[in-house]
């Protein structure tokens, strides 16, 4: 951009930030003015060859390197460190207890969708073995999450992700105490306690994971909401989780994507980085 044409965009408020934005900014701004412009009934260049390409080379070309949404993922070991500070009968612990449950054990849902959740996308299922491949020794419940509409799925898509045993019961309590039996799941919760009709929004989810961890002692800079995705992934590599079994879960729609967690655990279990020590 030229340096004239930058201030006088800077003057007006309408540019905030010195120097270029990230990539990933450019195109979530792209897809935004896309789909007001078909909205709107306006024929737009957004689908052009020319364009497709002048954002690939300008990929090619930044310097900025692509960075992680949660700088470190929410394993099993932090998750058990967050949840370990949601242990009173408060109602907000109670749901933030559920909310962190469903996420992490659905797969790694993205805070809109678990914003969004409603008691109707939930159905109960037939409860299952307690270990499959073992001797009948008990039984978990289990219960399904039907997705609807996501991020990659469209909403005749029958998407869904299971939950089994502590989630589940982590989420039927939550039901009970705030007495919800239909609408949104999780819900605002007032300064004095009192839960309110409304869902919580994604930036919500995203404050809870912070507060959670300020609460644990973690730094709530390391972390954010999609850690919980990150971590998701991260755990299944670690147990030996077959990558396609995971993705069904997580519904990553990219093999790429979902691998490069499984890579980076691999990495640092392998000894292609140990051989100094």
């Amino acid at each position: 951009m030229p340096p004239e044409v930058a201030e006088a965009l800077t003057a007006a408020d309408v540019l905030r930030l010195d120097g270029p934005h990230a990539p990933a900014t450019v195109r979530r701004r792209l897809a935004s003015w896309s789909t007001l412009h078909r909205w709107r009934g306006l024929l737009g260049s957004f689908a052009a060859a020319s364009l497709r390409a002048v954002l690939r080379l300008a990929l090619r070309a930044s310097a900025r390197p692509r960075r992680r949404k949660s700088r470190r993922a929410v394993t099993r070991d932090i998750l058990d460190q967050l949840l370990a500070v949601c242990s009173t009968d408060r109602l907000a612990d109670c749901r933030d207890r559920a909310l962190l449950m469903v996420v992490f054990a659905s797969g790694g849902r993205r805070r809109s969708e678990i914003a969004s959740l409603r008691v109707e996308q939930c159905v109960d299922e037939e409860p299952v073995a307690l270990d499959p491949e073992g001797p009948a020794s008990g039984r978990l419940p289990c219960l399904a999450i039907h997705l609807g509409r996501t991020k990659t799925q469209g909403a005749d898509d029958d998407a869904r992700a299971l939950l089994i045993g502590p989630p589940v019961e982590a989420l039927k309590l939550w039901l009970e105490r705030a007495d919800i039996a239909k609408g949104p799941i999780f819900r605002a919760i007032d300064r004095w306690g009192a839960l309110e009709e409304r869902a919580i929004t994604p930036q919500a989810v995203n404050l809870i994971v912070k507060r959670r961890c300020a609460m644990a002692g973690l730094d709530p800079g390391e972390f954010s909401a999609h850690g919980l995705r990150s971590g998701y992934l991260t755990e299944a590599a670690r147990a030996g989780v077959p990558l396609p079994e995971a993705m069904q879960q997580s519904q990553h729609r990219s093999v790429q994507q979902a691998a490069s967690y499984y890579n980076d655990a691999e990495r640092r279990r392998g000894k292609g980085a140990r051989l100094a020590l």
